[in-house]
């Protein structure tokens, strides 16, 4: 299995398995006129999975979303950029439909075959003779190149400074397959997606014959990746990710073993996309790991792994290259588990900072030149099970300020 993403490749990515094609265009919504409406199209019905934000209020293009993956089959996607299509009631509705209804009638297959995605700035109405013209025009720009596939990732963006894809091949039987995947989120991100049900949008192809039920038991791969990535822990009213299977390659899971082949292999994407989130996170200037192990339950380990990774204090002593071990060890005290101060060791960067309920000596300033590096790890041993979680986050700077108040309705 080899693992590849980088903004900069100009590879195919999204459309590196067979039978898929996408485009990106500028259809107005965006104030800036950046790309704001992508299609991404299988060349046949796909088997297809999805799973959405667990937030209570919920954009339009979620609820028709979940109506319309509910046999396990779609031709496309459609997403708009630049409006979130969210708390604007009937109108609302009626707009996530008639995007289904253009996109369908653009490629020839049944509205139902379509899931929306919408992100943006919530409370609007869409603009609909604009995604009208930007369908038709996305719908005529279809192509199975990097640019093609470069354009949909442009599309999907809203304040996010990267782009962010991931690749992975491997051989089922005799049969090549590929899993590639594209996401979007910067700010608003604490994604609680949840099975059958800023923004954190994501869209997975592949080219393997697999049966709707696997891939929906697959999308436990969104546990360990994009439910443990956090900037703000703002859980989105648009959360979606979808997975869509071409069976272009031939190849079929048909053994167990090669069922955890997929399994691994779609685990790795995903944890590659959600490591992009964080690092592109609003303001952002590192990435912090933060990993808690020897917890009773992995339950309670994730618990105390989300707590610290989004403190603001911890986030704030990231920013500031401080090795702030008491902002950290008081997060996992607060966190909703038990938590033994006298039995846990905390490492930052590998430099052991407290012990047993006790601060250990340490070199302040070597430590401080090591915490500025852009990628920290934070590693929390409970000292009570066999339990571990992690989670990634990002350190939280004045810009991210500066961008949220500046980013009105």
């Amino acid at each position: 299995m080899q693992l590849r993403y980088s903004p900069a490749v100009n590879s195919l990515h999204l459309l590196s398995p067979k039978g898929f094609a996408a485009s990106g265009v500028r259809a107005g919504i965006k104030s800036s006129g950046k790309p704001d409406v992508g299609l991404l199209v299988c060349d046949q019905l796909a088997t297809a999975a999805a799973v959405f934000t667990a937030n209570r209020v919920v954009a339009a293009p979620v609820v028709v979303g979940r109506e319309h993956i509910g046999n396990g089959k779609l031709r496309g996607v459609v997403v708009n950029a630049g409006n979130a299509n969210a708390c604007t009631g009937k109108r609302g509705m009626k707009d996530a439909r008639a995007m289904c209804n253009l996109t369908a009638r653009a490629i020839g297959c049944g509205e139902k075959e379509i899931l929306p995605s919408s992100t943006g700035i919530i409370g609007h109405l869409l603009p609909m003779e604009k995604v009208t013209a930007g369908i038709t025009a996305a719908a005529a720009a279809l192509g199975s190149s990097s640019e093609h596939a470069l354009a949909f990732m442009d599309a999907i963006l809203t304040t996010d400074l990267k782009r962010k894809n991931a690749e992975v091949a491997v051989k089922i039987g005799r049969e090549r397959i590929v899993i590639a995947g594209v996401c979007k989120g910067s700010g608003m991100i604490g994604p609680r997606l949840q099975p059958s049900h800023a923004t954190m949008l994501a869209y997975l192809t592949t080219d393997v014959i697999a049966p709707a039920p696997l891939l929906r038991k697959m999308w436990t791969a969104c546990d360990g990746s994009f439910n443990a990535v956090t900037v703000d822990d703002h859980a989105s009213t648009n959360d979606t990710a979808c997975l869509l299977a071409s069976g272009a390659s031939g190849a079929k899971l048909d053994s167990a073993a090669a069922k955890q082949k997929f399994a691994d292999a779609l685990a790795e994407v995903c944890q590659s996309l959600a490591y992009q989130i964080a690092a592109d996170g609003e303001g952002a200037t590192k990435v912090v790991k933060v990993v808690v192990s020897g917890a009773t339950t992995v339950a309670a380990a994730k618990a105390i792994a989300r707590t610290i990774a989004n403190s603001p204090l911890v986030k704030c002593a990231m920013h500031g290259n401080d090795p702030n071990w008491g902002r950290i060890v008081s997060a996992a005290g607060y966190s909703s588990v038990r938590f033994d101060p006298d039995k846990s060791v905390l490492r930052l960067q590998g430099t052991t900072v407290f012990r047993r309920g006790r601060p250990v000596p340490f070199d302040a300033t070597a430590l401080s030149k090591a915490l500025a590096a852009d990628r920290v790890l934070v590693d929390l041993d409970c000292g009570a099970g066999t339990a571990s979680a992690t989670v990634y986050t990002c350190d939280l700077s004045s810009e991210y300020v500066h961008i949220n108040a500046d980013y009105h309705t």
